[in-house]
């Protein structure tokens, strides 16, 4: 940077940057301020396979899986655990299940042609019921498909 003593007066071709400064410095504090605000979504909660695939899991009937089946034209069907149950016994049934339970986890299956209204009802069903923690199960994605 070379500085021109006060003789000759002519133009300076130099860029000034202390406006420049200024302006990066107000907008880094503006970054800084709006980046924490940014929203933060859901919480997934996904179900993990076993460690050893042999093995099978003991605590297998502490897992409460809600099904929704697609039937064509008519309302979808609804099972617990395989165990099929009416719409209207479906907030009694999971209340007596997660009556005595301290882990109160949920999983809900819904099949592909099912519309997700019905699997909200579920979500708010289960919610009623007592249920702190509901995960949605997807098909399993085989590699190298």
């Amino acid at each position: 940077m070379s500085m021109t003593t006060g003789s000759g007066g002519g133009y300076s071709s130099d860029i000034n940057m202390t406006p420049m400064i200024d302006i990066l410095l107000v907008l880094l504090i503006i970054f800084m301020v709006i980046v924490p605000v940014t929203p933060k979504g859901l919480d997934a909660l996904v179900p993990q396979p076993p460690k050893n695939p042999q093995q099978q899991p003991k605590n297998q009937d502490r897992t409460i899986v809600v099904q929704v089946l697609y039937l064509a034209g008519r309302a979808p069907a609804y099972k617990i655990n395989e165990t099929d149950v009416a719409k209207g016994e479906l907030q009694q049934r999971l209340t007596d299940i997660y009556a005595n339970r301290a882990e109160r986890i949920m999983f809900i299956r819904g099949d592909d042609d099912v519309n997700f209204s019905y699997i909200a009802e579920i979500f708010d069903i289960a919610k009623s019921a007592g249920v702190d923690h509901i995960g949605l199960m997807t098909p399993r994605i085989m590699a190298g498909q």
